[in-house]
């Protein structure tokens, strides 16, 4: 940006600052010039005009919050001075055009996948381990131990220790000199190229809380969230333990999985403890049933596959005031992109769209998707409320820190990953993404729980936009980190994959640092590079229980 500040809309009256502004500075906006009477830190605002108590403040062109004190022309926005205020909203739609951007340079595009049977294509090819309830999670750590080393699947760390070299020597009566010189280190790389099935990424181990306890309504979820991971197309089989009396029975997952493909031929095994012989006997059932869905899945291969099949969900955590002028609406033009090529982008995150309702309500193509949408935003608004809180507490500690100092300023820039497209259609939770175009799916703002969901809707790959930084990946969806700050990019490398700081700096556009995105995400889905959240094996996943959770 060739200035060290910017006005993101004509009709906004905060500035943000693009460097660190100092005291005194002279600086011209639409023909106004003013000094500022206080330095402005990097990504916070200061006011264009004079604000009295009660006056509204706009960012990105609406309503983010309203003076609590009088602001002078060129003073600090702050949390002090300031307080969350959003646009009313309803249901009734307004008319609503739009012009997709020019595909030219995707249109011949494929990417490598995995065909399934439904029609559907993986990214990936995973093996699933699943617990229908908590009091599985030791069976599963069994099972983990006994086959991801042993196959050559990742590690807790960079690499894996064979104790295995050291007793076959001290058994061969070796001195321990010969014991201490003998290797036993092997890295991650190491074992990835000794994988017994090299056409299966990996086999990931879904441990959770629940299953048990709570409601009926929890189990009923959490059953309809591990079914979109089975029918997800990144997902070859699963191998899924029960313990018999909880809540979450296997007859409730075979039916959600049922209610999501009826005629779902994906190999799914249910090992009962209580019917079982013995622990012994489950463990032996397990990794052979897994073991065998290993060989089966491994004979699936890469093929050329339209993006059109890509389902991207779209996510940000840790933003930063520059998230919402980088990242989010550069990854919004990936999203129209894709949305053009007739793929499915999905936008979820509900507490993080608090004050752009309206929009959101204007740009969704039935009249149905438009009611929904404001039904469920009035309802997971009351329910915040009716427990003290409210989306006005959504901006953690480090979004007020870094210049995000209301919801809905937040919100809006939050929102710019969605692009301009039509809303073809709104999820509730654990609904599933069934045709090309702009999903909204009904997620909390956590970053886990918002993934979590995100790959149980059908998403096929995630790209997470970030101000701050986060190691936070998924265990079936890979997941691509945007940096919205070089800054950040250079210092988290090794967790970051892609740097819209670019765009600050001036040496992209909103358009060109699109169509990179796009052009990762494809290599990303032809398993031609991996994201750093794979290579790490982040593997975060946080069914929601419905509860409220901003």
């Amino acid at each position: 940006m060739s200035k060290p500040y910017v006005q993101i809309d004509p009709r906004d009256n905060i500035i943000v600052a693009i460097t660190t502004l100092e005291k005194g500075l002279s600086v011209t906006i639409q023909g106004k010039e003013l000094t500022l009477k206080e330095s402005i830190k990097q990504k916070h605002k200061f006011a264009l005009c004079h604000l009295a108590v009660g006056d509204d403040i706009f960012m990105y062109g609406v309503l983010i919050g309203k003076a609590t004190k009088p602001i002078e022309a060129g003073c600090a926005i702050t949390i002090e001075n300031v307080k969350h205020a959003s646009s009313e909203f309803n249901d009734s739609k307004e008319k609503f055009t739009w012009e997709a951007p020019d595909i030219s340079k995707f249109k011949e595009r494929t990417f490598n996948g995995y065909h399934r049977k439904d029609g559907k294509i993986g990214t990936s090819n995973y093996w699933l381990v699943i617990p229908l309830t908590f009091c599985e999670n030791r069976n599963v750590d069994v099972l983990e131990g006994a086959l991801s080393e042993k196959l050559g699947y990742e590690t807790k760390k960079d690499f894996a220790v064979d104790t295995d070299a050291l007793i076959k020597q001290y058994k061969a009566g070796a001195s321990n000199e010969a014991i201490f010189n003998t290797p036993i280190i092997t890295t991650k790389e190491e074992l990835s190229k000794n994988r017994l099935f090299p056409n299966v990424d990996g086999i990931k181990f879904l441990k959770h809380d629940g299953g048990c306890g709570g409601t009926r309504q929890d189990s009923e979820t959490l059953c309809r969230l591990l079914a979109g991971y089975i029918t997800n197309p990144n997902v070859a089989g699963a191998t899924v333990f029960s313990l018999g009396c909880q809540n979450a029975q296997i007859a409730m997952l075979k039916d959600a999985i049922k209610a999501l493909d009826p005629n779902c031929e994906k190999p799914v095994h249910y090992l009962e403890q209580q019917k079982s012989e013995s622990e012994r006997r489950l463990i032996e059932q397990a990794v052979k049933h897994t073991f065998i869905g290993l060989a089966e899945a491994n004979k699936l291969t890469r093929k050329p596959a339209p993006l059109s099949k890509l389902v991207l969900g779209l996510e940000c955590g840790g933003s930063d005031g520059f998230s919402g002028i980088s990242a989010n609406p550069a990854l919004g033009y990936a999203s129209d992109l894709l949305v053009a090529l007739g793929g499915a982008p999905v936008l979820a995150e509900f507490p993080e769209l608090n004050g752009v309702e309206q929009e959101l309500i204007n740009r969704c193509v039935t009249d149905a998707d438009s009611k929904k949408f404001y039904n469920l935003m009035r309802a997971y608004s009351e329910a915040a409320i009716a427990v003290g809180s409210g989306f006005e507490n959504n901006p953690s500690p480090g979004n007020i820190k870094d210049g995000l100092i209301t919801d809905a300023m937040k919100s809006a820039g939050a929102a710019k990953k969605g692009g301009t497209s039509p809303v073809v259609a709104v999820l509730d939770y654990t609904e599933q993404v069934s045709k090309p175009g702009l999903h909204l799916l009904c997620t909390p703002g956590n970053d886990v729980e918002s993934t979590t969901g995100l790959a149980g809707s059908g998403c096929n790959i995630i790209v997470f936009t970030t101000g701050l930084g986060t190691p936070t990946g998924n265990p079936v969806a890979p997941v691509l980190k945007l940096s919205s700050n070089t800054e950040l990019f250079e210092r988290m490398n090794d967790i970051t994959d892609i740097n819209a700081g670019t765009v600050i700096s001036g040496e992209d556009t909103i358009e060109s640092m699109g169509e990179k995105i796009l052009d990762h995400i494809i290599k990303v889905a032809s398993g031609e590079i991996h994201s750093k959240a794979v290579l790490h094996g982040n593997n975060d996943f946080i069914p929601w229980k419905r509860g409220v959770s901003l």
